[in-house]
């Protein structure tokens, strides 16, 4: 080995033991790395920072914010309110929501399919009072699984089927990769359902768990009420899968709490109901109800800029306490609205616009993005610690989804490359007004781009260096005389544990030809040793590093860059015990 190539060696091995150990975060420890090896000269300076510029750094940012705005148009609320039920158990969720994934990705690029099924995960753990870090862990992988069925469901099947033409005349087709991708796809959807997720640890802090306020508000039924002539029953049906309590219906001046089943709505009526500021939000937006008061509705679709959820504390010397929400004229002053009060389980009496505010109440405020924080100051409140509470603009959701899907097409179908469709997504949405601009960066994980564009220069200097290379050489000398399907097996296992520390794509690139070189080596048919590149390539489980789809979890799931090996490893090796007998029967040595 080269001098240069036992300094890059060993500092993947300093890397990997300090994530793994976990005491410093996974971004200073990338970048540590990073300077380190420019300091020592194994990284040129003037290439040291092109990882934060290359497209799998671009990706992941960008289908952060594309999430965000598929969630704040409705999208993922109008999934979860169709397809997810709450009260289902974890494991047959995980089992409905991966197969959803696995479909889906092998229709379209996985990093995509995870972008759209990942807020509505988030958001079905929330309604079940449980981590999201139990589930997208599994979702990723499903996804990962379900995009080795087809050509273009993983960038590794492209790269293949292109190697193949270059070398041989003649790509791969479509389904080419089904035959062996699906079935271990199949199997390991089956083991991460019933096995894997029990396998990750668990949090009882990790995002999405924190215990949150109910809010009693007052939500309106508009003039072209889709609900005018049905029951109280389909409310309180409809709250019970949001999480919503509907508490009364607000006819006139009579309140009239545990209105019967039976009894029929009308435009005008007042809803009172008690929920969390997600649940109140999505049961706002999915029947298309109104705020209480008409004024506030004005207001505040006259804020171009967009607006935000508060919560917020009242204190003994604020200077709303004692006073109404009306009295201070917040709505025509500061173009905020009052959504609930929340009172430590005591009833409000009365409008909530008209009730005396009281020293310990927590407020929920609607207010335009850019002044939240000085509405909050305005009023002598403390906001709570920030949850990036979202409003759903449920009039854009058919919007966003027409951009998404036109996005996805062009990408799937290489009509433009992955991460300018996706920077087309976002501008598209800002333009729409789907996202406030002012939002855009608050959505991007920043320490996983830092560890993304932090360990790109650090494999691409490994493998300029040689250092695959030499890799690839140790795997020909080790199965010389061996039977072909010992090397098929030997070159899977290297190209997994590649993929684990490279991007899935350089990793394909690189062990491609190798595999081609070790069938003629063995006088056998190059096909069996691509497919096994094509299926050890995507099958990246032990890290996050290794995909973009386990990058894109890794701050939402509240992962630590150890939790992955735990699922991925016996997942690895399932993956081999299916896929090299496979590879052997439908493709012959």
């Amino acid at each position: 080995m080269t001098q240069d190539q036992i300094i890059l060696f060993s500092l993947f091995g300093l890397v990997f033991a300090a994530l793994i150990w976990g005491r410093w975060r996974y971004d200073l420890v990338a970048f540590t790395a990073l300077i380190a090896a420019v300091i020592i000269g194994v990284v040129p300076a003037k290439t040291a920072f092109e990882g934060f510029g290359h497209p799998a750094t671009l990706v992941v940012a960008l289908v952060l914010v594309v999430s965000a705005g598929l969630t704040r148009a409705g999208v993922v609320m109008l999934i979860t309110r169709t397809f997810i039920d709450a009260g289902r158990g974890l494991g047959a969720h995980i089992t409905i929501m991966g197969a959803v994934g696995g479909v889906l990705s092998a229709f379209m690029n996985n990093v995509a399919a995870l972008a759209l099924l990942m807020p509505v995960d988030v958001a079905s753990a929330r309604k079940a009072g449980r981590s999201p870090g139990l589930s997208l862990m599994p979702l990723s992988f499903a996804t990962i699984l379900g995009g080795m069925v087809t050509l273009i469901g993983t960038p590794p099947n492209i790269i293949i089927a292109t190697i193949r033409e270059d070398a041989l005349g003649e790509s791969f087709a479509m389904f080419d990769f089904a035959p062996v991708g699906g079935v271990v796809a199949l199997a390991g959807l089956a083991f991460v359902a019933l096995v894997g997720w029990r396998l990750i640890p668990h949090r009882e802090d990790a995002n999405g768990t924190r215990e949150t306020a109910a809010y009693i508000a007052e939500l309106t039924l508009p003039k072209d009420t889709k609900l005018a002539g049905q029951t109280m029953g389909a409310l309180y049906d409809e709250g019970d899968k949001a999480g919503v309590a509907v508490m009364a219906l607000i006819r006139g001046d009579k309140r009239r709490y545990g209105a019967g089943r039976e009894t029929e709505l009308k435009p005008g009526d007042v809803i009172l109901v008690e929920a969390g500021a997600e649940a109140l939000d999505e049961f706002r937006a999915g029947l298309g109800l109104d705020f209480a008061d008409h004024r506030r509705k004005h207001y505040l679709e006259a804020e171009k800029a967009g607006y935000a959820m508060v919560e917020a504390v009242v204190p003994t010397d604020a200077r709303i306490r004692g006073k109404t929400i009306e009295s201070v004229g917040l709505i025509w002053r500061h173009r905020t609205a009052l959504m609930g009060i929340s009172r430590r389980g005591h009833r409000v009496k009365g409008p909530l616009r008209k009730a005396s505010i009281r020293a310990g109440d927590i407020l929920l405020l609607l207010a335009p993005a850019d002044t939240a924080d000085d509405v909050v100051d305005w009023l002598g409140c403390m906001p709570l610690a920030e949850r990036g509470l979202m409003v759903t603009k449920e009039t854009h959701v058919w919007t966003a989804i027409a951009i998404f899907g036109a996005a996805v097409f062009a990408a799937s179908f290489g009509l433009v490359d992955l991460p300018v469709a996706l920077g087309a997504v976002a501008i598209g949405y800002v333009v729409a007004g789907v996202l406030p601009l002012s939002e855009i960066y608050e959505h991007i994980e920043w320490p996983v781009i830092v560890l993304l564009g932090s360990m790109i220069p650090l494999g691409a200097a490994l493998e300029s260096s040689g250092g695959t290379e030499l890799i690839a050489g140790v795997i020909i000398s080790l199965t010389t005389g061996a039977p072909a399907w010992v090397a098929l097996l030997v070159l899977m296992v290297v190209t997994m544990t590649l993929s684990d520390v490279l991007n899935n794509t350089a990793t394909a690139i690189v062990a491609a030809p190798v595999g081609i070189a070790m069938a003629s080596a063995l006088g056998a048919s190059p096909d069996p040793f691509l497919m096994a590149v094509a299926v050890a390539a995507s099958s990246a489980f032990l890290t996050p590093i290794g995909h973009k789809n386990n990058m894109l979890i890794l701050g939402p799931g509240g992962y630590e860059f150890g939790d992955y090996w735990r699922m991925g490893l016996p997942l690895e090796v399932l993956v081999i015990a299916v896929g090299l007998p496979m590879i052997l029967f439908v493709w012959p040595l």
